[in-house]
């Protein structure tokens, strides 16, 4: 028990420089009552929900008190063994989890959603990397710092439930932690950012539409159509300041707007944006997202849709059962419920698209589809990698080219599904990619996999199934 005591937040003694403000100076704090510091202050209804979490600034100390052999190590291995003044990089993960009900058979299952929130610490810096995390998107790295049972949809409570780990958070950006570690005081700087987010929490978090809206992009301000037409040259321009500003515009209409043109102005901002997230792309949802978009087209080629007007339901659903029956056959790919990561990996494959060929009539159009896949193949691993530069320096000095030769393709043979529209993460995957890479180095390792891998815990503590939901 005791040495379970030392691995959980609450068991060391740490001081803040200066004080954090409005959070007590207390280091012995364990698990508390999500719930606990906003209640009494709100007039509304009480919220119905139960949620546990860690402070914030506790659970970081456990944290690096859990690496503090690392830490001494890069020390020694760099001559710096009794120098303080760290720079600690966090990453930060929400995720809704779905229906976490527990399941015992019988009778309907009561819908039970929950969010989960945790944080890795990426690297500790002085002069040099004294510590990098190998491994960023293992459950193992990735800390929970928050449980709520909250559907993530329900954008009060979640903000209330979040708000105080935002004010924590914030508190921390203005102060010094001083630990001791090897033996001696030292004092760490904490840098936050919020990367492992699915796109609807990045949109909810930062007050933007919904995934099927207009403005396309969570990263720059291009409409669905404008992205469609130029696909791969665009900027990241958008911010959570910005989307801070916008929203007062969009509050305020300072210049008596119908709403179609404050729409516009604002760029599709009509909610207060609560959580500063990273503009960026999150691997793991980039993948299930493309994925699904080739399972389409997969079906629309077998159907030969080019040469047809509007296909009958019945149709469509012959197409996709060749499909499903194709994959099992040769590939022993069961059909799933709902795209997931492992589903995706095994359909991006140039044997999935040799299968699926064997399906297409005419030999022109089976060459685009192994040339698409090709390409797309080409520029994956570059937003994979936990380090592009080191693992796929070609493909990366590639990727603009690729990423090019992948949108023609799309513009001219496969005009039918993108005249006009595109979807998210495809728009992301062509335009975004390389300025992303030039900024943080990579996309891989700030990925939301360990959160996500984290949820499969959850789900095995409250024996439950796997999760099982709408289809794609």
């Amino acid at each position: 028990r005791a040495a379970e005591k030392e691995l959980l937040p609450g068991f060391h003694e740490f001081e803040w420089q200066p004080a954090l403000k409005n959070v007590s100076p207390c280091c012995n704090v364990g698990i508390i009552n999500g719930l606990s510091g906003w209640m009494s202050s709100l007039d509304d209804a009480p919220a119905d929900t139960i949620t546990r979490r860690f402070r914030y600034d506790v659970a970081l100390v456990s944290a690096l008190k859990d690496l503090e052999e690392d830490i001494v190590e890069g020390l020694k291995n760099s001559g710096l063994d009794d120098t303080s003044g760290f720079s600690v990089m966090i990453k930060e993960s929400c995720d809704g989890m779905g229906d976490v009900s527990e399941k015992h058979g019988g009778g309907p299952a009561v819908p039970e959603k929950a969010v989960r929130f945790s944080f890795t610490i990426m690297s500790v810096t002085l002069v040099t990397t004294v510590f990098t995390e190998p491994k960023p998107n293992s459950e193992l790295s990735c800390k929970p710092l928050c449980l709520m049972f909250v559907d993530e949809s329900d954008h009060e409570t979640l903000t209330a439930v979040l708000g105080p780990i935002v004010a924590e958070r914030n508190a921390m950006k203005e102060s010094r932690l001083i630990l001791s570690i090897g033996g001696l005081a030292r004092s760490f700087r904490f840098h936050f950012r919020g990367t492992g987010y699915d796109e609807k929490m990045v949109r909810e978090m930062e007050g933007l539409e919904a995934s099927g809206s207009t403005y396309v992009c969570t990263l720059c301000d291009t409409t669905r159509s404008e992205a469609s037409q130029n696909m791969v040259l665009h900027a990241i321009t958008r911010s959570h300041d910005e989307n801070l500003e916008r929203y007062e515009i969009w509050r305020k209409n300072p210049y008596s707007e119908s709403v179609e043109e404050l729409r516009d102005r604002v760029k599709g901002v009509s909610a207060k944006p609560f959580m500063e997230t990273q503009p960026t792309l999150d691997a793991l949802h980039c993948d299930i997202g493309n994925a699904s978009e080739f399972y389409k087209i997969f079906q629309d080629e077998i159907g030969e849709v080019y040469t047809k007007v509007n296909p009958t339901r019945e149709e469509r659903r012959s197409w996709r059962t060749a499909l499903d029956k194709q994959l099992r056959k040769k590939l022993r790919l069961k059909p799933v419920m709902r795209m997931n990561g492992n589903y995706a990996r095994r359909l991006m494959t140039q044997e999935a698209v040799e299968a699926v060929c064997e399906l297409v009539p005419t030999e022109e159009r089976r060459e685009a589809l192994r040339e698409l896949m090709r390409l797309y193949l080409q520029m994956k691993p570059v937003w994979r990698a936990t380090c592009p530069a080191k693992e796929c320096p070609d493909q990366l000095c590639r990727y603009s080219f690729n990423s090019q030769r992948f949108a023609d393709l799309l513009s001219s043979t496969f005009k039918y599904r993108y005249n006009g529209k595109i979807t998210n993460y495809l728009h992301k995957t062509l335009a975004h990619v390389p300025e992303i890479i030039e900024r943080d180095g990579s996309i891989g390792a700030w990925a939301s996999e360990g959160n996500e891998s984290a949820n499969k815990l959850f789900r095995r503590f409250r024996k439950m199934n796997a999760r099982q939901s709408k289809s794609f």
